[in-house]
């Protein structure tokens, strides 16, 4: 087995996601070509280092790209090669920008909301509504959605935590009539002989009729049947994400806004009417599914306007 393969079975070993598994295996490949193709387990700390200080001060790569190409080479040491490596302080570090969220009034969302045609403007409506991130909404199973205790459940979130947000009410007769025409796709994909999805973690196994169940069909399923790329199996999968990330960016232009606005726009603006309408920054914290509250805190800086408030000097004469 080549080094790339073996990065992939521990990843699927330790249930990470596909795009994780496509993100890491890229950026190993990376370090390694880099490198004139050298095995890392002949390199170290040192040749880390080198290529991390490449990323931030040649390809002038963002923070977060820096720390996920950091990820994923400690994640080859640590649980592929089974090396400890030492610490990383001392090399070169992208800066990562302090900029406020992009935030969009209620009139705002508004207008973008109502350019957001069918389905993606269900989901875009979900998003800002439940204060989903784009791959929670993507991902919803219909089981996920409780309409009877008016909740919506986000599975395995950031942190692999589950969480619940509140369903709005004017969304259930819409969901509700965007279920009923999913259930005649399910039905007609298994009288075809298909019908399943693919299911987290060792559940397949263990539940081995539950990829047809209704309750487990993606709330957005794609049009199209395609092949999964882990198990081969034929299956409807869920929608893809750049689908909505490009009917936002439409709806966006078409209502004339001017700001940069994407999917998780709404979840920002989401988190700032909350604050505004005087909700507790702990319960914003638990329904947005933050770790830390400092990343909710944030959203008070929106409010205030970083010295918005201040009355300019012109106004006073």
């Amino acid at each position: 087995m080549n080094l790339l393969d073996q990065v992939r079975d521990v990843i699927r070993k330790k249930h990470y996601s596909i795009r994780t598994e496509h993100a890491y295996v890229e950026w190993v490949k990376r370090f390694v070509i880099y490198h004139n193709k050298r095995h890392p387990q002949y390199m170290g700390e040192k040749e880390i280092s080198q290529y991390i200080s490449h990323l931030a001060t040649e390809q002038k790569v963002a923070a977060s790209t820096q720390n996920q190409a950091l990820n994923a080479i400690v994640f080859l040491y640590k649980h592929v090669l089974e090396i400890e490596l030492g610490d990383f302080g001392h090399m070169e570090s992208a800066k990562r920008p302090e900029r406020l969220p992009t935030v969009m009034t209620k009139t705002e969302v508004s207008r973008v909301l109502a350019a957001i045609p069918s389905t993606y403007g269900l989901m875009a409506k979900l998003i800002y509504g439940c204060g989903l991130r784009l791959m929670g909404c993507v991902r919803l199973r219909v089981k996920d959605i409780e309409f009877e205790r008016n909740h919506v459940i986000v599975h395995d979130g950031k942190g692999m935590k589950d969480r619940s947000t509140p369903l709005p009410e004017q969304l259930k007769p819409f969901l509700l009539e965007h279920l009923a025409r999913i259930k005649i796709l399910h039905e007609q994909d298994l009288r075809n002989g298909l019908g399943e999805v693919y299911l987290p973690f060792a559940r397949e196994r263990k539940y081995p009729n539950a990829a047809k169940e209704w309750g487990w069909q993606y709330v957005f399923p794609s049009e199209r049947i395609s092949r999964d790329p882990r198990s081969g199996k034929m299956r409807r999968h869920h929608i893809n994400e750049s689908g909505l990330q490009r009917a936002v960016h439409n709806g966006a232009r078409t209502a004339g806004l001017s700001k940069p606005v994407s999917p998780h726009t709404f979840r920002h603006s989401f988190a700032t009417h909350l604050l505004e309408a005087g909700y507790d920054i702990r319960t914003v914290q638990e329904l947005l599914g933050h770790k830390d509250l400092s990343s909710t805190m944030i959203y008070t800086h929106v409010i205030k306007k970083g010295g918005m408030e201040v009355q300019s000097p012109l106004d006073m004469l």
